[in-house]
């Protein structure tokens, strides 16, 4: 079946962009405005911290065109993500990335030169011009990053290096994406198949073992081969992140990279604290998988396998979207009223067409729709996709609604709780009111990996990552052979004796392209944590979880994401957050075993 082209989508499945701008002579109008309105941005350079006025009258001239640049750029990126072949788009996606380039370039004067003076200055302008009081949340927040901002001089240099300090990992990719080879192999039909780390997945998921352990084999032969290599690029970036920490007077790397986020070391340890002693649930999953599958001994080749043979259901996008509502409707019905906004506004672009990008995201500003793109196919994991990215959208159009422009964007760190929240909550509608048993090993079988690869599996990176940063910051040299034992060492105590431990194993870490990311995985693990805790919460009728959970998707970037995370009631240095996702996962699989068993 020949792929459609976008004329050829139904208007009613594409969301509807001509509410930010009617056509793109309108656009261009704004475009040109924007550039001759950034040109005024000079006119502060020498004197902005000279009075009260002046810093007021940069700090909301430089708001404006931010949030009209965002605009402008929503309506360029959305068309040509759409369909990235038409070189209209093409072209209004080029001239928006140039414009915030040079925005970009032209703000670059700002925070350096009021971190110039002590925040007691700023407090004193505070009365003389009340406006700035607009601003205040985010004058803290670059005085928060005082103590780690260096001399104007040695901020140009620092910046003139960092093609430099990520060259490691730009080279890392273009090994591992380009010029590595990865072999043949045989696949289910013993035909010979180039291996790739793309198509790795496929294989490595096989009913056929032999396929499964081929793969498996070939794949780390590849990274054996280039292991030197590759702990040149990681001790590489491990290094530059290391100095720069250094530099900017952090203590240590771990430190600088929560930081941006505002979270202490103390979460990241409770992480993988709770996570080290709360391995039998894992333990049993593996034990389990084995005797599913008919096997004296479950090697790391059969853990990706499924262990079920269901066909799986088709949903329409009507069944989805009532599934959807239907899930989260347990937010009252002021929530599903906003959420229904969606389809009747056509936020969501739904279905594949030749030249869109494929995924799916969740976008917008604060002056658009909080608009979905989707590659919608009909599977379950499409259904939850939707489920997802609308759990983003509405926490963005609660942001946005409830705080002002500069105050509306949340953290990174929270970015994936709301969104994880839709997600649980939809897979638990759908368990209690399925009477299809197909449908529901599907259902449970898919949580169970989420949990096994996000709890378990990033945990066990956020630890190999910490060890390994310690024990360079600390002088040991990183050989390939050290980094090959600590990881094998971190293998053996995340899979126990309930999985036989290949060799190869030892090589994997050589494949993670997130630790060239610096302390990013664990984000994945405490957001599925958090989300698992507010979930509990809400289905079991605690007092005021709801209403809780309503205004942290309400308090956009106006706390720290800590803080914003208390008011939902989940406090990310208590163990028992952590445990809630464990408990969770216990309870799926339970029910998983329950489920097969029944004839």
């Amino acid at each position: 079946m020949n792929q459609k082209t976008r004329d050829e989508i139904s208007n009613e499945y594409k969301w509807d962009l001509s509410v930010i701008y009617k056509n793109i002579d309108e656009f261009n109008k704004d475009l040109e405005s924007i550039t001759k309105e950034i040109e005024k941005l000079d006119n502060y350079k020498n004197n902005l911290m000279n009075s009260s006025s002046n810093l007021y009258e940069c700090l909301k001239l430089e708001r404006d065109i931010s949030r009209k640049i965002e605009k402008i750029y929503t309506y360029a990126h959305l068309n040509f993500d759409s369909d990235t072949s038409n070189s209209i788009y093409q072209d209004l996606y080029g001239k928006v990335t140039n414009l915030y380039q040079i925005f970009s370039e032209k703000t670059a004067y700002i925070n350096p030169t009021i971190l110039k003076n002590d925040y007691s200055l700023i407090e004193k302008y505070y009365e003389e011009e009340p406006g700035l009081k607009e601003f205040e949340i985010g004058l803290k927040e670059v005085f928060r990053y005082k103590p780690h901002t260096l001399s104007e001089n040695e901020e140009q240099l620092i910046s003139r290096f960092d093609k430099v300090f990520s060259r490691s990992s730009k080279t890392y990719e273009a090994l591992t994406d380009t010029d590595m080879t990865y072999g043949q192999i045989k696949d289910e039909n013993n035909n010979l198949v180039e291996l790739t780390d793309s198509n790795y997945s496929k294989y490595i998921k096989s009913n056929d073992r032999r396929v499964r352990k081929e793969a498996f084999e070939c794949l780390y032969k590849a990274y054996k081969q280039f292991q030197n290599t590759i702990t040149s690029t990681y001790t590489g970036d491990i290094e530059a992140t290391s100095s720069i920490a250094k530099i900017r007077k952090f203590n240590s790397s771990i430190e600088a990279s929560l930081f941006n986020d505002d979270v202490n070391i103390d979460v990241y340890n409770n992480l993988i604290n709770t996570v080290s002693n709360n391995f039998e649930p894992l333990f049993n999953y593996y034990k389990l998988k084995t005797k599913i599958l008919g096997l004296d001994e479950l090697h790391l080749y059969d853990t990706y396998v499924s262990v079920i043979n269901e066909k799986p259901k088709e949903y329409s996008f009507d069944e989805a979207k009532n599934l959807v509502i239907n899930a989260l409707s347990v937010f009252g019905e002021k929530y599903i009223d906003d959420l229904k906004q969606a389809f009747s506004q056509k936020w969501i672009d739904i279905y594949n067409n030749k030249g869109k990008r494929g995924g799916a995201y969740s976008g917008g500003c604060y002056d658009t729709y909080p608009y979905v793109l989707l590659n919608y196919e009909g599977t379950l994991n499409d259904v939850s996709t939707l489920a997802h990215e609308l759990g983003h959208s509405m926490h963005s159009y609660y942001s946005r609604k409830n705080n002002s422009y500069q105050d509306s964007d949340y953290k990174i760190f929270v970015a994936e709780v709301a969104s994880t929240v839709n997600e649980l909550l939809l897979a638990k509608y759908m368990l209690k009111n399925s009477k299809d048993r197909s449908e529901k090993l599907i259902i449970l079988n898919n949580l169970l990996d989420l949990f096994k690869a996000t709890i378990y599996r990033q945990t066990m990176f956020a630890e190999f990552e910490k060890d390994v940063y310690e024990r360079s910051e600390n002088g040991e040299i990183l050989t390939s052979e050290l980094l090959c034992d600590l990881y094998y060492k971190i293998n053996q105590k995340y899979f126990g004796d309930s999985v036989y431990l290949d060799e190869e194993i030892k090589y994997e870490w050589a494949r993670i392209p997130h630790f060239y990311y610096n302390f990013y995985v664990y984000k994945y693990a405490t957001g599925l944590s958090a989300a698992c805790y507010i979930v509990d919460a809400i289905l079991s009728g605690k007092k005021d979880a709801k209403e809780n959970y309503l205004k942290f998707l309400s308090l956009g970037g106006s706390m720290k994401p800590l803080e914003e995370l208390k008011v939902a009631g989940v406090d990310m240095t208590d163990s028992k957050v952590v445990l809630s996702a464990i408990k969770m996962f216990e309870e799926i699989l339970e029910e998983f075993e329950e489920t097969y068993n029944q004839k």
